[in-house]
């Protein structure tokens, strides 16, 4: 794993808490290590190969084809107000790792990029249908996502929460028309992890069990679920799928489910400290948000540096669900779990 810069100055405005008092701005790692990845040899053993990837270069790619794919999927037509709203949201950057995941997964197990968008593309539009609706007065009540006013801000309340509801709905119905390239049974198989990753077992279950918490003592118990259910479900869903269109077998299904667990926990845990570490600037959404609603998080339970252990050890279980691929195959997926890590935004 790669070792974390500790002690960094945190930016001036940083709001410390007891259990962020010394927040690390850089929880980063250097430029060199991020070109070079250490990939564990095939028969498990210590010693190292390491592979060069260009993963900013890779991201950035994967992230102008889900761009493409979405902008065409989603045309403006009637009612223009409603698709503005979507594409609003659907299409104002983002780092689109969901569907990054969805095409390595697919990929990975011998499949096709051209057979994953699609089901790629669903994940990001659940995705941005979620901080939509995350991002609403009588939820969060946020005023920036992804650096620019919220849906709400430009649209109006009312029009936000249709044009989540819009959004939802499509992902759906784009997985089942425009999956090309594997059979009905995936497809549908596809459809019911989606479906579960949002709803009451998923995502929505999570958010209601966050909103309930808000000024009250839980535990790591209930914090845990609510971050596998809020976040670690739909990214869970994102690699499922991918190696669901991609011809996995059960066996290799389930390995990279448990990978897709670890790595969605980290990223929440991740986030947690992000946002009692970073600016609104570095965010591109409001810090702070967690303290400011006395919001239960991994910092204030564990403090900052057991925090960053416990994200820590979780990609590093990931990685090892990646065992018996060809290290050619799963770089891209070690890469994003370290990505996932290590992020600063």
């Amino acid at each position: 794993m790669w070792a974390l810069k500790r002690g960094a100055t945190c930016c001036p405005s940083q709001r410390p808490t007891p259990s962020c008092s010394r927040p690390a701005a850089a929880w980063r790692v250097s430029r060199s290590s991020c070109r070079t990845l250490a990939i564990a040899t095939a028969d498990g053993a210590a010693k190292q190969s390491t592979a060069s990837f260009d993963f900013k270069g890779y991201m950035k790619q994967r992230a102008v084809m889900v761009n493409e794919a979405l902008d065409k999927a989603l045309p403006r037509r009637h009612p223009e107000v409603l698709l503005d709203s979507m594409r609003y949201s659907l299409l104002a950057g983002g780092k689109r790792v969901r569907p990054a995941l969805t095409l390595a997964a697919c990929e990975m197990v011998g499949g096709s990029i051209e057979t994953a968008m699609p089901t790629a593309c669903a994940m990001e539009v659940v995705h941005t249908m979620s901080l939509i609706h995350d991002d609403l007065p009588s939820m969060d009540n946020d005023d920036f996502r992804r650096g620019n006013p919220t849906n709400h801000k430009v649209y109006g309340e009312d029009m936000a929460i249709l044009a989540g509801d819009a959004l939802l709905s499509f992902a759906f119905e784009h997985v089942a028309r425009a999956t090309k390239g594997t059979s009905p049974e995936r497809v549908l198989r596809v459809i019911l992890e989606l479906g579960r990753a949002v709803g009451a077992d998923g995502l929505t279950g999570g958010q209601v069990v966050d909103i309930k918490s808000e000024n009250e003592e839980v535990g790591l118990e209930v914090l845990q679920f609510i971050h596998e259910h809020k976040t670690a479900a739909l990214l869970e869903a994102s690699v499922v799928c991918g190696a669901l269109v991609g011809g996995a077998d059960d066996v290799t299904v389930e390995k990279l489910r448990k990978y897709a667990r670890n790595i969605g926990l980290a990223f929440q845990v991740v986030d947690d400290i992000l946002d009692c570490t970073q600016t609104t600037e570095m965010l591109g959404k409001t810090a702070g948000k967690d303290l400011d609603v006395n919001k239960t998080t991994y910092p204030k339970l564990l403090g900052l540096e057991k925090s960053k252990q416990t994200a820590e050890d979780l990609i590093s279980e990931a990685i090892q669900q990646l065992d018996g691929f060809a290290p050619e195959k799963r770089v891209p997926l070690v890469a994003l779990a370290k990505y996932i890590g290590y992020r600063e935004n």
